[in-house]
Parts: C-alpha cells; sequence; structure tokens
C-alpha cells in the first residue's frame, strides 16, 4: 500500500483534462472537414442575362407642347384656327346615347376622361372662345404649355404631391443646393383625353444571393 496521502480534487482534475482533450480533439475535427469542404470544387454559378433595357429607359412616352417647343417640332396640329373659323365657337354634337360625336378630322382622339364618361366634352378643358388656350374650372385661361395648373383645377390632391415632388417621376437633385430637380408634366404620362395610364408589364425581381433550386413540377 502506498503510504503517500491522495490529494483531494486529482480526480476531478483528470475528468476536466480528459474533457478538454475531447473537445480539443473535435474541434481540430471540424476545422478538418471545414477546409476539406473549401477546396472541393463549387459548383458553376449560372450566368445571370442583364436587365431588358426597356426597363430602364427613364424617356417619357409621351411629348408634351412644351417639349415640342423646346425641340423645334412641327406645332401645326396646335394651330386650331387654321381649319376653325375664330369667334365661332365650333358646335359639339352627341349621340342619341348623350356620347359625344368625335369629327373625323379629330378621329384619332379617344375620349375616355373620368368615369361613366362625365368628363367627355371638349370645353371642360377647351376655351370655346379662344381654342389657342385651355380654361381652368374658375375660366381662367391657361396656356397648353401649362398642363398642370389646368389638371390641377380638378385634381387638386394630385397636384399637392406634384408640387412637393411626390408624383410626376422626379429627378435630379434633391437637395436644391446640388442642382436642378426635373418633373415630368402631365401630359408626359397621361393622355388628356384618356388619362388612364395603360398597363405595363413589371420589371423583374432583384435575383438571389445564393442558388436556389425551383420547385419540382407534378409528375416529375
Amino acid at each position: 500500500m502506498d503510504p503517500r496521502p491522495t490529494r483531494p480534487g486529482n480526480s476531478k482534475s483528470s475528468r476536466t483534462n480528459l474533457w478538454l482533450g475531447g473537445l480539443t480533439v473535435g474541434f481540430l475535427g471540424l476545422a478538418g472537414l471545414f477546409l476539406a469542404g473549401t477546396r472541393s470544387p463549387r459548383p458553376a454559378r449560372a450566368d445571370i442575362p442583364p436587365v431588358d433595357k426597356k426597363f430602364l429607359e427613364t424617356t417619357p412616352w409621351r411629348q408634351t407642347y412644351a417639349d415640342l417647343v423646346k425641340a423645334k417640332e412641327d406645332l401645326s396640329d396646335y394651330d386650331c384656327y387654321g381649319c376653325h373659323e375664330k369667334n365661332k365657337p365650333p358646335p359639339i354634337r352627341f349621340d342619341d346615347k348623350g356620347k359625344i360625336i368625335i369629327p373625323k378630322e379629330h378621329a384619332n382622339i379617344v375620349m375616355g376622361h373620368g368615369s361613366h364618361d362625365r368628363n367627355d366634352l371638349c370645353y371642360n378643358c377647351h376655351n370655346e372662345q379662344n381654342l389657342e388656350t385651355l380654361q381652368v374650372r374658375d375660366g381662367r385661361q391657361v396656356k397648353f404649355d401649362n398642363i398642370p395648373l389646368l389638371c390641377g383645377s380638378c385634381h387638386g390632391p394630385t397636384l399637392r404631391d406634384w408640387d412637393a415632388g411626390a408624383h410626376g417621376r422626379t429627378s435630379g437633385f434633391w437637395d436644391r443646393k446640388l442642382g436642378e430637380a426635373q418633373r415630368l408634366s402631365c401630359a408626359n404620362c397621361h393622355n388628356p383625353h384618356s388619362p388612364r395610364i395603360p398597363p405595363r408589364e413589371p420589371a423583374p425581381g432583384p435575383h438571389t444571393l445564393h442558388e436556389t433550386t425551383p420547385p419540382a413540377q407534378p409528375g416529375h
């Protein structure tokens, strides 16, 4: 028998050393697996096609009178008195259902302003006393290059948003100290006679950062 006394705690210390040794071996094994995985060849990522240029186009799809003047385009379509007689408002005719009859000279115009054809009347916007101007609801005359004032006489909340820059696709600088901001006019997006914007194909969503496998189709 060993006459030397046994120190209390030696067995506990041994168990602790065994645990630490086991954890060390485990972490070394995980590190080895991680390094082995990083050395394995990764599958080639599929090429991401570029976004169609039509979704990046910022040119307005309609030109206003002001745009035509600035570009020195032909303005003969706005020469109302080239055909109409001055000081004699053109008569407006309606069919048996009360819908306005578009003269053949303006057959390209499709009337559709307002629900239930309630605003399909030329003189709601055009000044019958001076066809070269427009008129707001209170009777003031407006030139063709000041469309927002005309539209805003009926669409007040939208005009407020346009003035604040929340409507009309503002571009340029929000901080006016850095540069000017450009806003589209109403007629750059809306046809005055049929203001509803036709539906357009939405732009594609962003690509994910990780490869995804499309779900299996039924029957496959």
